[in-house]
C-alpha cells in the first residue's frame, strides 16, 4: 500500500522505480498531487539533504534519491496548475568561465528543485555576459556560482561586478572547493554556501 512514508522512504533510498509505482498508485488512488510531491517526495529529499549535510548520506546517494524524486515529480505535474507547482523563487546557476566542473553544481541545482525552487541550469564555462542575459531573460531572484579552480574563481568577482553595472536586483552566491566565505566577502558577493545543502538553506534565508 502506498502512502507518503513508504514513498519518502523510497525516495531516501534512491529507488527510481518503486519512486514511480508509489506516485503512480497514489494518482490512482485520487490523492491530492500538491500532497504527493510535499509530503512524500519533498519530504523524502528534505531527509536526504539533512543527512547529507551530517555527513551520513554521499554524493552518489543523494544524486540517486534526487533522480528518484524528480521521476515522481515528473508523473505529477501534468496534474497540477504552473502556478501552483511550489515555488520560492527562480535561480540561475552555472559553473564560471574557464571551468567545465559540474558534478557538485548539478548536486546544488537538484537540491534547489526538491526544495521549492525553479532553477534554470546554464551548465559549464558560464562568462559574467551569460550570467547577465539569463538573468534578464528568466526574471531571475539569485544567480548561483560554481568553480572548482583557484584560477577561475576570480570570475565570479567579474559577474558580480557586471550584475551591479547593469543594475539588476539580484543576489549572488557562490561555491566550490576554493571557495571561502571570506573570499565571498571580498567580491561583495550575497553569500556563500560549502555544500549542496547549505546553498539550499542560504536561498531560502535570501528569498526570506
Amino acid at each position: 500500500m502506498a502512502n507518503f512514508e513508504s514513498l519518502s522512504q523510497s525516495v531516501i533510498a534512491g529507488k527510481e522505480s518503486q519512486v514511480k509505482e508509489q506516485t503512480q498508485a497514489l494518482i490512482d488512488a485520487g490523492t491530492d498531487p500538491l500532497e504527493i510531491i510535499n509530503q512524500g517526495l519533498i519530504a523524502g529529499m528534505n531527509v536526504v539533504g539533512a543527512r547529507f549535510k551530517n555527513g551520513e548520506m554521499f554524493v552518489p546517494e543523494v544524486l540517486m534519491s534526487a533522480k528518484s524524486m524528480s521521476s515522481g515529480i515528473e508523473l505529477v505535474k501534468p496534474l497540477i496548475a504552473d502556478s501552483d507547482m511550489p515555488n520560492k523563487g527562480t535561480v540561475i546557476i552555472g559553473t564560471v568561465k574557464g571551468d567545465l566542473h559540474d558534478i557538485g553544481k548539478n548536486l546544488v541545482a537538484m537540491m534547489l528543485e526538491s526544495g521549492g525552487f525553479k532553477v534554470i541550469n546554464l551548465g559549464i564555462d558560464i562568462s559574467p555576459e551569460k550570467f547577465v542575459e539569463g538573468a534578464k531573460e528568466y526574471n531571475t531572484d539569485i544567480i548561483a556560482m560554481s568553480a572548482l579552480l583557484t584560477t577561475t574563481m576570480l570570475h565570479m568577482k567579474d559577474t558580480i561586478e557586471l550584475v551591479k553595472e547593469e543594475g539588476l536586483k539580484v543576489k549572488c552566491i557562490i561555491g566550490g572547493a576554493p571557495i571561502s566565505q571570506d573570499f565571498a566577502d571580498e567580491i561583495g558577493a550575497d553569500g556563500f554556501a560549502p555544500d549542496a545543502a547549505s546553498a539550499t538553506d542560504l536561498c531560502g534565508k535570501l528569498m526570506a
